[in-house]
Protein backbone atom coordinates (compact mmCIF):
# COMPACT_ATOMS: atom_id res chain seq x y z
CA UNK A 1 0.00 0.00 0.00
CA UNK A 2 2.54 2.16 1.33
CA UNK A 3 4.76 1.95 -2.09
CA UNK A 4 1.87 2.20 -4.36
CA UNK A 5 0.83 5.66 -2.94
CA UNK A 6 4.70 6.43 -3.21
CA UNK A 7 4.29 5.44 -6.81
CA UNK A 8 1.09 7.53 -7.05
CA UNK A 9 2.96 10.56 -5.76
CA UNK A 10 5.61 10.55 -8.41
CA UNK A 11 2.80 10.44 -11.10
CA UNK A 12 1.05 13.25 -9.77
CA UNK A 13 3.89 15.43 -9.34
CA UNK A 14 5.70 14.56 -12.93
CA UNK A 15 5.89 18.06 -15.26
CA UNK A 16 2.73 18.29 -17.09
CA UNK A 17 0.71 16.93 -14.30
CA UNK A 18 -2.80 18.29 -14.59
CA UNK A 19 -4.79 19.25 -11.65
CA UNK A 20 -8.72 18.64 -10.99
CA UNK A 21 -9.21 22.43 -11.40
CA UNK A 22 -12.55 22.97 -13.85
CA UNK A 23 -14.12 19.95 -12.36
CA UNK A 24 -17.39 20.35 -10.29
CA UNK A 25 -18.84 16.99 -9.35
CA UNK A 26 -21.60 15.62 -6.95
CA UNK A 27 -20.85 12.53 -6.24
CA UNK A 28 -21.95 9.34 -4.77
CA UNK A 29 -25.75 9.97 -4.72
CA UNK A 30 -25.00 13.70 -2.96
CA UNK A 31 -23.89 11.89 0.26
CA UNK A 32 -20.46 13.75 -0.29
CA UNK A 33 -20.36 17.23 -2.65
CA UNK A 34 -17.24 18.02 -4.34
CA UNK A 35 -16.55 21.61 -5.47
CA UNK A 36 -13.11 22.76 -6.98
CA UNK A 37 -12.14 26.14 -7.35
CA UNK A 38 -11.49 26.53 -11.09
CA UNK A 39 -8.29 28.91 -9.88
CA UNK A 40 -6.74 27.43 -7.50
CA UNK A 41 -7.40 23.86 -8.54
CA UNK A 42 -8.24 22.82 -4.75
CA UNK A 43 -11.23 20.43 -3.75
CA UNK A 44 -13.78 21.25 -0.86
CA UNK A 45 -15.30 18.32 0.32
CA UNK A 46 -18.68 18.61 1.89
CA UNK A 47 -19.92 15.26 3.96
CA UNK A 48 -23.56 15.59 3.46
CA UNK A 49 -25.50 12.66 5.22
CA UNK A 50 -28.22 14.88 7.40
CA UNK A 51 -28.73 15.29 9.66
CA UNK A 52 -25.27 14.15 11.80
CA UNK A 53 -22.97 12.50 8.95
CA UNK A 54 -23.08 9.22 10.89
CA UNK A 55 -20.76 6.91 8.87
CA UNK A 56 -22.48 4.18 7.75
CA UNK A 57 -20.80 1.76 4.54
CA UNK A 58 -23.05 4.26 2.31
CA UNK A 59 -21.30 7.60 3.13
CA UNK A 60 -17.63 5.51 3.56
CA UNK A 61 -17.84 4.37 0.19
CA UNK A 62 -19.07 7.97 -1.10
CA UNK A 63 -15.92 8.99 0.77
CA UNK A 64 -13.42 6.79 -0.27
CA UNK A 65 -14.18 6.86 -4.14
CA UNK A 66 -14.44 11.22 -3.60
CA UNK A 67 -10.77 10.60 -2.21
CA UNK A 68 -10.09 8.15 -5.43
CA UNK A 69 -11.64 10.91 -7.99
CA UNK A 70 -9.12 13.99 -6.32
CA UNK A 71 -6.14 11.36 -6.27
CA UNK A 72 -7.02 9.91 -10.06
CA UNK A 73 -7.62 14.08 -11.37
CA UNK A 74 -3.99 15.07 -8.99
CA UNK A 75 -5.66 17.18 -6.87
CA UNK A 76 -3.78 20.41 -5.63
CA UNK A 77 -5.35 20.19 -2.45
CA UNK A 78 -8.51 19.04 -0.44
CA UNK A 79 -10.58 20.80 2.14
CA UNK A 80 -12.95 17.99 4.29
CA UNK A 81 -16.06 20.02 6.06
CA UNK A 82 -19.82 19.62 6.39
CA UNK A 83 -23.33 20.72 5.00
CA UNK A 84 -24.63 20.52 8.68
CA UNK A 85 -24.32 23.45 10.86
CA UNK A 86 -24.15 21.97 14.29
CA UNK A 87 -22.19 18.47 13.58
CA UNK A 88 -18.95 17.88 11.55
CA UNK A 89 -19.48 14.15 11.73
CA UNK A 90 -21.13 12.08 14.89
CA UNK A 91 -18.65 9.22 13.97
CA UNK A 92 -19.67 5.67 13.39
CA UNK A 93 -23.66 4.47 12.78
CA UNK A 94 -24.26 2.15 15.40
CA UNK A 95 -27.10 0.73 12.75
CA UNK A 96 -24.11 -1.17 11.22
CA UNK A 97 -23.08 -3.07 14.14
CA UNK A 98 -26.46 -3.48 16.07
CA UNK A 99 -27.98 -6.72 15.05
CA UNK A 100 -25.96 -6.72 11.67
CA UNK A 101 -24.56 -9.79 10.07
CA UNK A 102 -20.90 -9.99 10.16
CA UNK A 103 -20.98 -9.91 6.09
CA UNK A 104 -21.86 -6.28 5.97
CA UNK A 105 -19.94 -5.47 9.21
CA UNK A 106 -16.79 -6.82 7.40
CA UNK A 107 -17.75 -4.47 4.58
CA UNK A 108 -18.29 -1.79 6.81
CA UNK A 109 -14.87 -2.00 8.35
CA UNK A 110 -12.73 -2.71 5.42
CA UNK A 111 -14.16 0.61 4.07
CA UNK A 112 -13.65 2.41 6.92
CA UNK A 113 -9.70 1.05 6.82
CA UNK A 114 -9.70 2.43 3.04
CA UNK A 115 -10.75 5.65 3.86
CA UNK A 116 -8.21 5.76 6.60
CA UNK A 117 -5.48 4.89 4.17
CA UNK A 118 -6.59 6.85 1.34
CA UNK A 119 -6.96 10.41 3.90
CA UNK A 120 -3.87 9.81 6.07
CA UNK A 121 -1.74 8.82 3.33
CA UNK A 122 -3.07 10.65 0.62
CA UNK A 123 -0.57 12.20 -1.86
CA UNK A 124 -2.39 16.05 -1.73
CA UNK A 125 -2.53 18.42 1.11
CA UNK A 126 -5.53 18.33 3.29
CA UNK A 127 -7.71 20.55 5.79
CA UNK A 128 -10.51 19.81 7.73
CA UNK A 129 -12.55 23.09 8.79
CA UNK A 130 -14.75 21.81 11.52
CA UNK A 131 -17.93 23.55 12.07
CA UNK A 132 -19.98 21.18 14.01
CA UNK A 133 -19.63 19.22 17.18
CA UNK A 134 -16.65 15.85 15.96
CA UNK A 135 -16.23 13.04 18.07
CA UNK A 136 -14.84 9.43 17.19
CA UNK A 137 -15.12 8.49 13.79
CA UNK A 138 -15.64 12.86 13.06
CA UNK A 139 -12.79 12.90 15.01
CA UNK A 140 -10.56 10.74 13.01
CA UNK A 141 -11.13 12.26 10.13
CA UNK A 142 -9.77 15.66 10.93
CA UNK A 143 -7.32 14.33 12.21
CA UNK A 144 -6.30 12.16 9.01
CA UNK A 145 -5.76 16.12 7.96
CA UNK A 146 -2.39 17.92 8.12
CA UNK A 147 -4.38 21.04 9.07
CA UNK A 148 -7.84 21.63 11.30
CA UNK A 149 -9.53 24.70 11.56
CA UNK A 150 -12.73 24.91 13.90
CA UNK A 151 -15.58 26.70 15.21
CA UNK A 152 -16.20 27.83 18.50
CA UNK A 153 -18.58 25.82 21.13
CA UNK A 154 -18.05 22.58 19.52
CA UNK A 155 -16.45 19.73 20.54
CA UNK A 156 -13.64 17.06 19.16
CA UNK A 157 -12.26 13.92 20.61
CA UNK A 158 -12.46 10.21 20.23
CA UNK A 159 -14.68 9.28 23.23
CA UNK A 160 -14.81 5.34 23.03
CA UNK A 161 -13.97 4.50 26.39
CA UNK A 162 -16.86 6.65 27.99
CA UNK A 163 -18.38 4.11 25.82
CA UNK A 164 -16.91 1.12 27.40
CA UNK A 165 -15.02 0.01 24.25
CA UNK A 166 -11.23 0.60 23.32
CA UNK A 167 -10.51 2.65 20.00
CA UNK A 168 -8.89 0.68 17.37
CA UNK A 169 -4.71 1.02 17.17
CA UNK A 170 -4.81 3.12 14.05
CA UNK A 171 -7.37 5.50 15.77
CA UNK A 172 -4.91 6.28 18.44
CA UNK A 173 -2.06 6.38 15.87
CA UNK A 174 -3.73 8.84 14.51
CA UNK A 175 -4.03 11.25 17.41
CA UNK A 176 -0.25 10.51 18.28
CA UNK A 177 0.63 12.15 14.94
CA UNK A 178 -1.91 15.05 16.52
CA UNK A 179 -0.80 16.05 19.53
CA UNK A 180 2.03 15.02 22.45
CA UNK A 181 2.05 11.28 23.98
CA UNK A 182 1.10 12.47 26.93
CA UNK A 183 -1.70 14.27 26.04
CA UNK A 184 -3.10 11.66 23.75
CA UNK A 185 -2.49 8.77 26.32
CA UNK A 186 -4.74 10.95 28.91
CA UNK A 187 -7.30 12.01 25.93
CA UNK A 188 -7.56 8.32 24.83
CA UNK A 189 -8.23 6.61 28.68
CA UNK A 190 -10.28 9.65 29.83
CA UNK A 191 -12.24 9.48 26.42
CA UNK A 192 -11.73 13.08 26.49
CA UNK A 193 -14.22 15.48 24.33
CA UNK A 194 -12.35 18.81 23.91
CA UNK A 195 -13.78 22.21 23.23
CA UNK A 196 -12.51 24.19 20.84
CA UNK A 197 -10.57 26.28 23.15
CA UNK A 198 -9.26 23.10 24.84
CA UNK A 199 -8.55 21.56 21.61
CA UNK A 200 -6.28 24.53 20.25
CA UNK A 201 -4.15 24.32 24.08
CA UNK A 202 -3.06 20.62 23.37
CA UNK A 203 -2.61 20.93 19.16
CA UNK A 204 -5.83 18.93 18.04
CA UNK A 205 -6.62 22.11 15.98
CA UNK A 206 -4.67 24.65 14.56
CA UNK A 207 -6.79 27.69 14.29
CA UNK A 208 -10.16 28.74 15.93
CA UNK A 209 -12.14 30.40 12.83
CA UNK A 210 -15.62 32.62 13.62
CA UNK A 211 -17.38 30.79 10.48
CA UNK A 212 -17.37 28.51 7.64
CA UNK A 213 -16.46 30.82 5.34
CA UNK A 214 -13.85 31.87 7.09
CA UNK A 215 -12.75 28.07 7.68
CA UNK A 216 -12.32 27.91 4.33
CA UNK A 217 -10.53 30.83 3.55
CA UNK A 218 -8.17 30.15 6.29
CA UNK A 219 -7.61 26.21 5.17
CA UNK A 220 -7.18 28.44 1.26
CA UNK A 221 -4.31 30.36 2.85
CA UNK A 222 -2.85 26.50 4.27
CA UNK A 223 -2.85 25.01 1.24
CA UNK A 224 -1.66 28.17 -0.65
CA UNK A 225 1.92 27.72 1.40
CA UNK A 226 2.97 24.99 -0.72
CA UNK A 227 2.74 26.57 -3.60
CA UNK A 228 6.08 26.99 -4.26
CA UNK A 229 6.83 23.34 -2.87
CA UNK A 230 7.54 20.40 -4.68
CA UNK A 231 4.82 18.76 -4.98
CA UNK A 232 6.74 15.10 -5.13
CA UNK A 233 9.13 15.89 -2.07
CA UNK A 234 5.81 17.71 0.15
CA UNK A 235 4.36 14.16 -0.23
CA UNK A 236 6.87 11.61 -0.10
CA UNK A 237 8.02 13.74 2.82
CA UNK A 238 4.28 13.00 4.27
CA UNK A 239 4.02 9.72 4.05
CA UNK A 240 7.34 8.87 4.73
CA UNK A 241 6.17 10.62 8.56
CA UNK A 242 3.68 8.62 8.58
CA UNK A 243 4.37 5.68 6.85
CA UNK A 244 4.96 3.41 10.11
CA UNK A 245 1.66 3.92 10.76
CA UNK A 246 -0.11 2.67 7.76
CA UNK A 247 1.93 -0.28 7.70
CA UNK A 248 1.38 -1.31 10.95
CA UNK A 249 -2.54 -1.58 9.48
CA UNK A 250 -1.21 -3.05 6.25
CA UNK A 251 0.12 -5.88 8.07
CA UNK A 252 -2.64 -6.52 10.69
CA UNK A 253 -5.52 -5.41 8.18
CA UNK A 254 -7.16 -8.72 8.34
CA UNK A 255 -6.80 -9.23 12.34
CA UNK A 256 -8.23 -5.70 12.68
CA UNK A 257 -11.51 -6.85 11.02
CA UNK A 258 -11.89 -9.74 13.13
CA UNK A 259 -11.20 -8.45 16.12
CA UNK A 260 -13.49 -5.66 15.44
CA UNK A 261 -16.48 -8.58 14.47
CA UNK A 262 -15.61 -10.37 17.54
CA UNK A 263 -15.77 -7.57 19.82
CA UNK A 264 -18.84 -6.06 18.47
CA UNK A 265 -20.78 -8.96 18.53
CA UNK A 266 -20.26 -9.97 22.32
CA UNK A 267 -24.30 -10.14 24.22
CA UNK A 268 -22.54 -7.13 26.65
CA UNK A 269 -21.69 -4.83 23.55
CA UNK A 270 -24.44 -5.54 21.52
CA UNK A 271 -27.24 -4.58 24.63
CA UNK A 272 -25.23 -1.56 25.45
CA UNK A 273 -25.90 -0.35 22.02
CA UNK A 274 -29.22 -1.48 22.07
CA UNK A 275 -29.68 0.50 25.57
CA UNK A 276 -27.88 3.74 23.73
CA UNK A 277 -30.61 3.65 20.47
CA UNK A 278 -33.42 3.40 23.37
CA UNK A 279 -32.20 6.31 25.21
CA UNK A 280 -31.48 7.94 21.84
CA UNK A 281 -35.26 7.66 20.42
CA UNK A 282 -36.73 9.02 23.76
CA UNK A 283 -34.53 12.04 23.73
CA UNK A 284 -35.69 12.48 20.25
CA UNK A 285 -39.52 12.06 21.40
CA UNK A 286 -39.11 15.01 24.59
Amino acid sequence: MLRSLVRSVVRASAPGSRSCSGVAAVSADKLVLTEVDDKTGYATVTLNRPPVNSLNLDLLKAISETLDDLQNNKSRGMILTSSSKSVFSAGLDIMEMYKQKPERMKEFWSTLQDVWFKLYGSPFATVAVINGHSPAGGCLLSMCCEYRVMLPKFTIGLNETQLGIVAPTWFMATMRNTISRRDAELALTLGTLFSTDEALNVGMIDEIVQSKEEGIARATAFLDRFKKISPQARSMTKQALRSKDIMELEDNRSQDIDLFIYAVTQPKVQKGLELYLEALKKKAAK
